[in-house]
């Protein structure tokens, strides 16, 4: 077998190959390390409350004995069904459990389940 020699050519194609791929290391390595044009960052800064800024803590409404504006204050609870409650307090007298709630009309599984931490019977969350 014979080699062939190396032409003009051929050099000039591999010195153009080793070029292009320099290159293109080159590139990857600085979109690595720069951020891109157009962008920006962020900075967030936290401040968590003191002690004295902490919203007080909320305590549980008793549902025999809160008026309709306070059963109000209980999330998803609006002035129809805070006064339904009311209502089917005085005719039924009062709520034995916070389940007892389901026999409110308006009141499901999902509602009992979102205000059940923030309810009690008479001293007992």
């Amino acid at each position: 077998m014979q080699r062939e020699k190396l032409g003009k050519v051929h050099i000039a194609l591999l010195a153009l190959t080793l070029a292009f791929l320099g290159a293109l290391a080159w590139s990857a390595s600085r979109e690595r390390t720069a951020e891109p044009q157009g962008s920006y960052r962020v900075a967030v800064e936290r401040n968590l409350p003191t002690a004295e800024e902490a919203p007080p803590e909320t305590r549980a409404v008793d549902i025999n004995t809160a008026t309709a504006d306070e059963l109000e204050e209980l999330v998803g609870i609006g002035p129809v069904l805070a006064q339904a409650i009311v209502d089917y307090r005085t005719e039924h007298g009062p709520f034995q459990s916070v389940e007892e709630l389901l026999e409110v009309s308006g009141i499901g599984e999902a509602k009992l389940n979102a205000i059940r931490d923030d309810v009690m019977i008479g001293g007992e969350e």
